[in-house]
Formats: C-alpha cells, structure tokens, sequence
C-alpha cells in the first residue's frame, strides 16, 4: 500500500535492513494492542516484503498490528518531514545506515582493519547522518513525535543531543547483555539492572578463558556481582551482530510507548547520555533506573570513561574529539578530521570518512 493510501500511524520505521526486519516481525509477533506501523525506505521490493511478511506474521500469530509502506530516500529531509506532516507518528524508530554492520565481523579489507583497531567510533560520524536527518525532520515538521536511534547510540545519541535534537535512546547493547543475562539465570523473576557500555560486547564474543578488560556492572535484586565474567562464564555472543537480540530488544519499549505504558529494562544512549543503563519510561519520558547507592553522575561517568580511553567524546557544547588508539589509527591514515570537530560539521566529516573507507575498502 503507498503512502498516499494511508492513515495516520502509531509509528514509523525507518530502513529496510536485517535490523528494521527484526523490529517489524517482532512487532507483529508479540504486539497485544492495536497498533498502526509505516516502514520507510528506499528500497522497493525489500519495503514490499517486509510489509507483506510482517503482516502474515501478525495474522499468523493473532496480533491486531497493521503494516503499510512508505518509498523514499532517507537522505532527503524535506521528503522525510512530509511524511512525518502526514502520518503524526508517536514514535519514530531510526535503523538507516550508511555503515553496514558487518563490519563487525568483517576482516577482509583494509578499512575492516581500521575499525578493530581503532575501535568502532571510527564509523560513529558515519552512523549519525541519516539519523540526524531524521531527528531534524521531526523539528520541522512540528509533530510530537519522540525518536528511538538504533545506529551506535552509546556515542552517536550525544551527537544528536548537542545538535539540538531530542533522542529517547537507542536499542542494543546494553540491552544485549541484560537479556542475554537475565534470559540465562535459573530464576527468571529476579531482577537484574545492569551498567554496559558497548566496548564491553566484544568480551562476551570470546570463549570464557579468553575474556578481559573491564566487566559490566551488574546487579541482581540489588546485589552487585562482584566478579560478572564469572557469574555468567557459559554465556557466549556470536561473532556478527546480535540482531536476533538488539534489533528485538527495544520492542516492548516502542509498544509501551506508543499504548502509554510504563516500562522497564535497558537502553543505550538515554536521552542522548554516553553509554548504556537501566532505565524505566514513565509518562513518555525515560528515568534513569539505577540500584540504590549509585547516583547518575557517578553512572554517566563509568559510561564515558570509555570512550575517553579510546573512542569519540562528544562536549555538551558540541566539539567532539578523537581518543587513543581511534585518533592514531584515524590520523595514520591522513583523516582530515582526527584532531576532532564540531557536531555542526558532521556532513563534511561524513564525505571525508566516507571516502577513506571506500578507498581503504579497495585495499585487500
């Protein structure tokens, strides 16, 4: 159905990829009210199959969640905002990315080099882009409509706040661990808060005596695990990307937001702040949820430090700066950029890191 067909909507998803698909099936699977959902992308037959399949699914499975599609180019933010001026979604769900997160798992070439040694905020500029177009088009297009940023939002959330853009959170990572942790204790009841920040997955990718660096903090019915590699030293992560847990794992959020519910769990990049916490949303707005005798400030710091050892910290006034081994790898390169920039800037510093990876990318 095009979107000239339709009817104003609960939310919109957009992006066409493995990470949209997970978000849309799931949501047809699992939803238990009614609920309305655009997916929006460029990509024509994948829009088709996708609304085709997440409506089966939702029949399949009894669920009252609608599908419909909406073609267009997620780079173009006045086609964006038209929609979002027509449709009036609650939410507004963005998994668009000019960086594929194969990357990941990627080691062919010499720009997947690049990002294991220097660390995944090399491709944070990269990430941020259509997301900040996205976040842009809501403003103007004047709609209350909250944003949820799935494209590395433990450092990409703070570029959108400092651009002026308000970011509900993202999905994954933290959220990763704390399902994976919580899905593999015995007592499913107990409840487990947990301080992650997204460096800390690739420990979890290795066999249990090869884990290292610094754990997650955890906490279970208020008691901090004081040794977490322990604890939870069967549990294992795949290689790629854990789509098949962080694509899901903000969907009970985008359906307790979109029916007005409460809800708790973990997210990255609340409110545009470094990193992943516990949090609870309350009336619309997510609360950070942390155990007693651990204030925010002390959190927000345990987040950032990471990324001022080795990564992109980004200012509350805007300037952002390379760390560690992410501005030497950067720098060895010849990156324009690698003593750091302003949000402002992030379109210019996308075309420049754009054309370091595809000429890295050529690299064997």
């Amino acid at each position: 159905m095009s979107s000239s067909q339709m009817q104003p909507c609960d939310l919109i998803v957009f992006g066409t990829g493995q990470f949209a698909g997970r978000i849309v099936f799931d949501l047809a699977a699992t939803t238990k009210t009614p609920i309305e959902v655009v997916i929006a992308g460029r990509n024509a037959e994948r829009l088709d199959w996708l609304t085709t399949a997440a409506n089966a699914r939702a029949f399949m499975f009894g669920c009252p969640a609608r599908f419909t599609s909406a073609a267009l180019d997620v780079t173009d933010a006045a086609a964006i905002a038209a929609l979002l001026q027509k449709k009036r979604p609650r939410l507004a769900v963005q998994t668009a990315s000019s960086q594929p997160s194969a990357v990941i798992s990627d080691s062919g070439n010499a720009w997947s080099r690049l990002v294991a040694e220097g660390g995944l905020s090399v491709t944070a500029v990269s990430q941020a882009v259509l997301s900040i177009k996205v976040g842009e088009a809501i403003k103007a297009a004047g709609i209350d409509c909250a944003l949820i940023n799935c494209c590395f939002p433990d450092v990409v959330n703070a570029m959108l706040a400092a651009r002026g853009i308000k970011v509900l959170c993202g999905t994954g990572n933290v959220a990763i661990l704390s399902n994976a942790f919580s899905g593999a204790m015995a007592e499913r009841n107990q409840r487990l808060q947990v301080l992650a920040h997204y460096q800390q997955l690739g420990a979890w990718r290795q066999a249990a005596g090869q884990r290292s660096g610094q754990a997650p903090r955890v906490w279970i019915d208020g008691r901090e695990i004081q040794d977490v590699f322990a604890e939870f030293a069967h549990l294992k992560l795949t290689r790629e990307p854990a789509i098949e847990i962080s694509g899901a794992s903000g969907v009970t959020l985008m359906q307790a937001f979109v029916a007005g519910l409460e809800w708790r769990g973990h997210a990255p990049g609340p409110n545009g702040l470094p990193g992943g916490y516990p949090v609870r949303l309350v009336q619309g707005e997510l609360q950070l949820d942390l155990p007693e005798g651990i204030g925010a400030e002390e959190a927000i710091a345990w987040n950032a430090a990471f990324e001022s050892k080795s990564g992109l910290i980004v200012r509350q006034d805007g300037h952002a700066t390379y760390t560690g081994a992410t501005k030497s790898r950067l720098a060895a390169h010849g990156f324009d950029y690698s003593d750091g920039f302003h949000v402002s800037q992030i379109e210019d510093v996308s075309g420049e890191l754009d054309r370091l990876r595809k000429r890295l990318e050529m690299t064997g």
